[in-house]
């Protein structure tokens, strides 16, 4: 399936970033380059002009009490609720779409490429520049666990470019599919919505999202990289067997290889045009499986997490169950009924405005 945002129109920022590209083996980027420029600019437009703008037009008071560090984390969870959910339907529409894809052997899904998938590679990288950039010049108030992450995801998404795993580039950013849910939970906080229904039906689709898509889902298509990869780390390189066919044979082929020409199969003018040797390095199978068991690894931490603290936005703490069980023992009637539940949506509501929740920095 072709890429829906060709390159054509640039071919000059094609021409700038080729350099750049043949150093670091990144075939196909000069193809997708504008892809990831557009998005993260757009990002980035978004996350200093749109945010601010909107949440003053939406919630004029809240956010104009909210401290400067809250402001850059408020407008940096508007930016991810957009990415994610413009992503999350790109990649499903090109799952469904690309037939190619669809058909692909383990070579084709390993070294394989389609203009579709690309973009969708493109589009990651763009986000994931814009998150190390803003990670970078507010290292003090994400972390230096946020920056590895941004780091990491760059760079894995990156490995695209070569191609390597394209493939896999719609599977694993459906990842991304908790993440307007997650969002979500995030504003209701700040909204001091704490408790309360809708954040009660989030919560649900939150768990419920990044049970299926990260643990079930991303567990079960960690264990197809790793047999793709594991086989494309042991694979003889076919343009091997393909010149020696070819030399035996005696074909115009033969004679193209002897010369030093490709005589690769002519299926590679498609999916395969940019598989070159169908090698793997091991620090390339190594860093990606790697990158990949750290990463599920995190999504159970947190999944675990989460549940603890989607649990006690529910959960009024131990000191505040027994203050509520001491008024509900003095009071009589339906006023002292209502003023225990009034306490305990106070009570969770100034907690939860001191610090942000431990899931709050999933993405």
């Amino acid at each position: 399936m072709h890429d829906p945002f060709p390159i054509p129109p640039l071919p000059w920022l094609s021409k700038a970033v080729q350099p750049f590209s043949d150093y670091f083996s990144l075939t196909t980027l000069p193809l997708h380059i504008h892809e990831v420029l557009g998005s993260f600019l757009g990002y980035y437009f978004i996350n200093i002009v749109v945010a601010p703008w909107v949440s003053k037009k939406m919630f004029p008071v809240k956010y104009a009490k909210l401290s400067p560090e809250r402001k850059i984390n408020w407008d940096v969870h508007v930016v991810s609720l957009c990415q994610s959910t413009v992503i999350n339907m790109l990649a499903l529409w090109v799952m469904f779409m690309d037939e190619e894809r669809k058909n692909m052997s383990w070579q084709e899904r390993v070294w394989g490429y389609t203009g579709a998938a690309g973009m969708i590679q493109g589009m990651a990288a763009g986000y994931f520049l814009w998150d190390l950039c803003v990670t970078v010049q507010n290292v003090r108030l994400f972390g230096l666990g946020m920056l590895a992450h941004a780091m990491s995801a760059l760079i894995v998404f990156s490995f695209g470019f070569r191609p390597f795993v394209n493939f896999y580039g719609c599977t694993f950013i459906l990842y991304e599919l908790s993440s307007p849910f997650l969002n979500f939970h995030w504003f209701f906080d700040k909204l001091d919505m704490t408790g309360s229904k809708p954040q009660l039906y989030n919560g649900i689709a939150l768990l419920a999202t990044f049970f299926s898509c990260r643990l079930v889902w991303g567990t079960y298509q960690s264990v197809r990289v790793y047999q793709d990869v594991w086989k494309a780390i042991h694979h003889s390189p076919s343009t091997s067997s393909v010149h020696l066919d070819a030399l035996k044979n005696s074909t115009a082929a033969g004679l193209d290889a002897a010369a030093g020409h490709s005589a690769l199969p002519l299926h590679r003018e498609g999916i395969m045009q940019f598989a070159g040797d169908e090698y793997v390095p091991l620090w390339l199978g190594f860093t990606y499986l790697g990158s990949n068991i750290v990463l599920n690894t995190l999504n159970f931490y947190w999944f675990g997490k989460m549940i603890e603290t989607v649990r006690k936005r529910f959960q009024p703490p131990k000191e505040e169950r027994r203050k509520s069980k001491a008024t509900a023992t003095r009071s009589t009637g339906v006023n002292g009924q209502v003023k225990v539940e009034a306490n305990s949506t106070e009570v969770r509501r100034r907690n939860f405005e001191k610090e942000d929740s431990p899931i709050d920095a999933i993405s």
